[in-house]
């Protein structure tokens, strides 16, 4: 199943789109998650998506939910593409699939660093509930994440 817009449209993500996937987690992360990471969250069945602009892979997707909550696991989208919206609309897309699963609440950590990230999700109307210490490796010890969270009507 896709998703089109004017300008770009949503997928599942297929064990062919890794490759790809891994080229825009190692252009927009400092630690991007692996080849590994992804093939195990397909197996799982969580949700994962792509995002296609013009027809080339530059954003991606992961949510789990279960138990009427939904974690969104991870969100991308390659540097050169950022700032045009993607982000936003990869971000409402994920939302929609945690009600299609039934969520009736909505997860997610960012770095403490990434002020960018933060008020993106605070302007879709993600609240910050709490900060996990320690939680992403950083190149110097280890960064905190803030728990944010987002009811859904």
């Amino acid at each position: 199943m896709a998703i089109y817009h004017s300008n770009h449209d949503f997928r599942r993500m297929e064990v062919s789109d890794i490759d790809r996937v891994i080229v825009n987690e190692r252009g927009s992360y400092s630690h991007p998650w692996t080849e590994a990471i992804f093939r195990d969250c397909l197996r799982a069945n969580h949700e994962c998506w792509v995002l296609s602009w013009f027809g080339d892979v530059v954003g991606h997707s992961v949510l789990s939910a279960a138990a009427q909550e939904a974690h969104l696991l991870n969100v991308c989208i390659h540097p050169e593409q950022q700032g045009n919206g993607l982000g936003r609309d990869l971000v409402k897309f994920m939302i929609d699939c945690a009600r299609s699963k039934k969520a009736k609440r909505i997860f997610l950590e960012v770095r403490a660093s990434n002020i960018v990230a933060y008020k993106l999700y605070e302007s879709i109307g993600f609240n910050e509930i709490g900060v996990r210490e320690n939680y992403y490796p950083a190149y110097i010890g280890r960064e905190d994440a803030i728990v944010l969270g987002k009811e859904l009507l």
